[in-house]
């Protein structure tokens, strides 16, 4: 079933990008009541897995999630991260670029953050920021953020090569469903500090938005580093397909518990 859906969702280089072809509000005919069982028992058997990757400690599995504001990408990491073994697990929430960071090249804080060998790390918006941002808002030429999409390549394929593997979510949430977020975060005091007012500038510019993702999807999917459009209207829906994308991979990485020391056979404790 997992592989049906991976097919279903992944975004292939070799074709146009319409984000509109992946509804942002499919739900695959699951009940919501079953999906959310379903995902603890995803979370159990990743976190047992987890557990060997940590282990063996010769391979890493890096998670990137991007989206539109309000597509739910905090909620993903602390739904689906639960069970995890938190000292396996890093999560690093991308921010404008500031300090040491405005001196160096803007892939030097990504490589800074990939997950060591036996971690699984999480990045809650991404080096794609670098590509973006800055060509929806014009703040560097064109031939600069284009650029960007062949540097994204080989850094993903030098952390593939070295044994990281790379799995890329785009959080699909509609126009009318990110408002009625954004409208309960506002109202809401425990969530109104959250709000920032470039969530509301950047909805106005949303068809160029849509469009830079398009071409950032189709430009960076390859197979060592696939893209993966989620529909995230409905936020079990969401949480379920990462999860299982992701146990699917872990399985397919089948870390190996080292060998015991041979002079351990026989050894008692006292």
């Amino acid at each position: 079933m997992t592989e049906r859906l991976r097919r279903q969702l992944l975004v292939r280089s070799s074709r146009p990008v319409d984000l509109d072809q992946w509804p942002s509000d499919e739900t695959f005919g699951w009940n919501k009541d079953a999906a959310k069982g379903e995902l603890n028992k995803v979370i159990g058997e990743m976190a047992f897995i987890q557990r060997r990757l940590m282990a063996e400690a010769t391979q890493s599995l890096l998670v990137v999630l991007q989206g539109r504001d309000a597509s739910g990408k905090d909620g993903l990491v602390r739904h689906v991260m639960t069970g995890l073994n938190p000292a396996g697990v890093r999560v690093v929430s991308f921010k404008v670029p500031a300090g040491v960071e405005k001196d160096h090249d803007y892939l030097w804080r990504c490589h800074k953050a990939v997950p060591a060998r036996g971690q699984v790390g999480v990045w809650n918006r991404s080096h794609y920021e670098d590509i973006l941002v800055p060509r929806v808002k014009g703040l560097v030429a064109e031939d600069v953020w284009r650029r960007r999409y062949r540097h994204v390549r080989d850094f993903e394929q030098l952390l593939a090569d070295e044994g990281t593997r790379v799995l890329k979510f785009y959080l699909n949430v509609s126009h009318e469903v990110q408002r009625q977020r954004l409208q309960k975060r506002i109202d809401n005091p425990e969530s109104s500090w959250k709000h920032d007012p470039s969530d509301l500038s950047d909805r106005e510019i949303w068809p160029l938005y849509e469009e830079a993702y398009a071409d950032v999807l189709r430009e960076t999917s390859r197979p060592h580093a696939p893209w993966y459009v989620v529909p995230a209207d409905n936020k079990w829906v969401r949480d379920l397909v990462v999860a299982r994308i992701m146990l699917d991979e872990l399985v397919d990485m089948n870390p190996q518990l080292p060998l015991a020391e041979k002079t351990l056979k026989g050894t008692t404790v006292v």
